[in-house]
């Protein structure tokens, strides 16, 4: 490099910091430490004299907002604008979950996150055989846009962002959130928020899937394209890690497993005709954090660094913004003990530190008492102070990536670019994620990872504070939620109600037009939101694509 490293950061305040910052301005609040010291936007080395030297800072850690955005997506990041704290919420109906996203956006959230019940993400009817005992237990129970339209009533969908964990029967779910927008005025356009739809960590480490591989990537693909023609600003896919670690993976691991899935979805994207970066940039990232704060920080940087690499390496992107791996964060849930439940605020505190360290674009904190139940309204309050107070108190968003230059960090985030691109090479050589997940192999190495550390437990070589070292005898057991009865009822009167007030012909033909378009190659989700906007129920449309395309079920180890 004939520039200096001075000649270079001033080249980058100049044109990509100024060109940030002119659309989307700094915080008005000072940013200084708690004695009044003065805080940069960025800290860069000193003028680096050995030109190897200022090469290697350039090509492996650069400046935020540029490749290969090891420091960040964004030039100023929450110098600019914080993290979007979105609480995970949804329980019992649609009444009782709307009334929770009130509370939370009364208390500061600023965007919205969806938990679906179990039959919903599996996509049964609540009144369905297999529903019994699970509806509205684990997220709210949602069968026709009747229930959409509940759970967003008084919640301009124009104002704010919603993010959906729904995977199997995305395409459903996505289409009533378009119907409930145009019935408020909002056209599709405008829409912001994010929809799961990663079928393939389901394989691997969660379950709820529904059909096989095959059509569950031609329903993604699908979506990408309706998406990129109708909601430019939604993004159609958060590849997901954070299941992936709640099943026992490693940090490596993590990051292997969810980028392969990804490229597996970009593959599958290009194969059905669309171009890389007219979908690429709305492909977002979900991963977990846990309390090893700085193995954390290093994996997002390097899951960041090789995403980008990967994007314009392999598939040969063209805009920057198809190479940013975008991520939100949600604080590790398997690491919450029902043991002594106040020292959960302080394990979610430490996650949720490192989340914001590794430069993440939202944020979930668990509750203090979700390793017994549904987190109470108390609970998820301290929960959203918790990243409050990391926002606000902290000063680590003062400065962008400020543990770059940390011997360790940078050396662990080496490690770990180099582990992951060994596990996808080997991913690669077994013909790809499907492949591999039909050979068990992701599966078989999170199971013996999990299975480690839980050994390690036991042997008391890792430390659980309050379960296998400073436990007391007597253990003080917090208030917890209930779902009722009266909720469970409340929601198959509803869609009893839906069923007999629709237009039972429309909703015949929609599903008949949906069926013959699952049996041919045209885009589904057109058919899709025809069907929702009849009030067919995600049962119906589900058992429709079942008829079609049959169901996965998972191969004997």
């Amino acid at each position: 490099m004939a520039d200096s490293m001075q000649e270079q950061f001033e080249k980058w305040k100049r044109e990509t910091l100024a060109k940030s910052t002119a659309r989307m301005p700094e915080r008005p609040e000072r940013t200084v430490t708690a004695s009044g010291r003065d805080v940069d936007t960025l800290y860069v080395p000193k003028d680096m004299q050995d030109g190897a030297a200022r090469e290697t800072y350039l090509t492996q850690i650069g400046f935020p907002g540029e490749y290969p955005f090891t420091r960040g997506v964004q030039p100023a990041m929450y110098r600019s604008r914080f993290w979007t704290m979105r609480q995970y919420a949804g329980f019992a109906d649609a009444e009782e979950t709307n009334q929770r996203y009130r509370f939370l956006l009364e208390n500061g959230q600023t965007g919205l996150s969806v938990a679906f019940d179990l039959p919903t993400q599996i996509g049964y009817d609540s009144d369905h055989a297999l529903s019994s005992g699970e509806v509205g237990k684990v997220g709210v129970a949602i069968d026709t846009l009747a229930d959409m339209e509940v759970l967003f009533d008084s919640i301009p969908l124009d104002k704010v962002s919603t993010s959906m964990t729904i995977n199997a029967p995305a395409a459903v779910l996505l289409a009533m959130y378009v119907a409930v927008g145009a019935k408020q005025g909002v056209p599709p356009e405008k829409l912001t928020g994010t929809i799961q739809n990663d079928v393939l960590k389901e394989y691997i480490a969660r379950g709820t899937y529904i059909f096989p591989p095959a059509p569950s990537l031609r329903l993604i693909t699908n979506i990408f394209a309706y998406a990129s023609k109708h909601l430019p600003r939604f993004n159609t896919i958060s590849v997901s890690g954070y299941h992936i670690r709640e099943a026992g993976s490693t940090a490596t691991q993590e990051v292997s497993f969810t980028l392969a899935d990804g490229i597996a979805y970009v593959e599958a994207a290009r194969s059905a005709g669309l171009d890389i970066d007219k979908f690429a940039p709305r492909i977002s990232f979900f991963f977990g954090a846990m309390t090893d704060v700085l193995e954390e920080v290093a994996k997002f940087r390097a899951a960041r660094r090789l995403w980008a690499r990967i994007m314009r390496e392999r598939f040969g992107a063209k805009d920057p913004r198809s190479c940013m791996l975008r991520f939100h964060t949600q604080t590790c849930g398997f690491t919450l003990t029902a043991q002594q439940v106040d020292n959960n605020v302080v394990r979610v505190a430490l996650q949720a530190l490192a989340a914001v360290l590794g430069g993440t674009q939202s944020l979930h904190t668990n509750s203090r008492d979700e390793a017994l139940a549904l987190p109470t309204e108390e609970a998820v309050q301290v929960a959203l102070r918790t990243q409050q107070v990391i926002a606000h108190e902290s000063g680590v968003g003062h400065t962008v990536d400020p543990l770059a230059g940390s011997y360790y960090i940078e050396q662990l985030t080496d490690e770990i670019e180099a582990e992951a691109r060994t596990y996808i090479k080997r991913i690669d050589e077994m013909g790809g994620m499907v492949s591999a997940i039909e050979q068990h192999y992701p599966q078989s190495e999170i199971e013996q990872s999990s299975y480690r550390y839980q050994q390690e437990i036991e042997r008391g070589e890792r430390v659980i504070v309050g379960v296998n070292r400073y436990a007391t005898d007597e253990e003080v057991q917090p208030e917890t939620l209930a779902i009722s009865q009266e909720a469970v009822r409340r929601q198959i009167d509803r869609l009893g109600k839906a069923r007999s007030e629709r237009d039972g012909a429309a909703v015949t033909r929609a599903l008949d037009a949906l069926e013959t378009g699952a049996r041919g190659e045209d885009n589904l989700m057109p058919l899709i939101v025809d069907a929702v906007q009849a009030y067919a129920s995600v049962g119906e449309i589900c058992d429709r694509l079942r008829k079609v395309f049959g169901e996965y079920e998972e191969s004997g180890v």
